[in-house]
């Protein structure tokens, strides 16, 4: 399948009910008109990696918010998107599982080497995601300010960045920028 240039991820899942779980991930391959084995392989191997292997043929009412939003993130990723933009992608899931698929989708993504552009309002994720925090103004937007986060290297699970001294120092960076935006409207 050739390399689509964008995949976007919804803030809810928007799995069909009447499509298996498998089915709804293979949705990006099926409108191509060209689903290749090396494409089946790869979501396979997606579908492995997020547990959801046991779950293939069931329908989205049968699978967990997590589990829901982490084949979301599979159909996104089965079309091999060179920019992902996720807008608010956790923000349907209660905080554990937040935190989970946090997790999951930020090795994934490490992994792959993909660029993505994630809309968030909740801070602590944006710190504990995030490579840099884009701050924007308010309408019409406009950047504001570039903060880089950076970890040791070897942190790289945003629930580890959460418990490391530099996520506080990030957090209110951050923060003292939107109350400063906020201060001059």
């Amino acid at each position: 399948m050739p390399n689509a240039q964008i995949g976007y991820m919804f803030q809810r899942d928007h799995l069909f009910e009447w499509r298996t779980l498998y089915r709804n991930v293979m949705l990006g391959p099926e409108l191509s008109k060209n689903p290749s084995p090396k494409t089946e392989q790869y979501v396979r191997q997606m579908i492995d990696f997020y547990g959801l292997t046991d779950f293939t043929e069931s329908p989205p009412s049968a699978l967990s918010g997590g589990m829901r939003q982490r084949a979301a993130l599979i159909r996104t990723l089965a079309v091999e998107p060179a920019l992902l933009l996720l807008d608010e992608p956790f923000s349907a899931l209660d905080y554990q599982t937040r935190l989970d698929v946090a997790d999951d989708i930020t090795t994934l993504i490490r992994k792959t080497g993909k660029t993505v552009l994630m809309v968030t309002h909740d801070l602590s994720e944006a710190v504990s995601v995030a490579d840099r925090i884009l701050v924007l103004t308010h309408r019409p937007c406009k950047l504001k300010k570039e903060i880089p986060v950076v970890f040791p290297d070897y942190i790289t699970k945003p629930a580890l960045r959460r418990q490391h001294p530099h996520f506080s120092e990030v957090f209110n960076l951050v923060w003292k920028e939107l109350k400063r935006e906020d201060e001059t409207t």
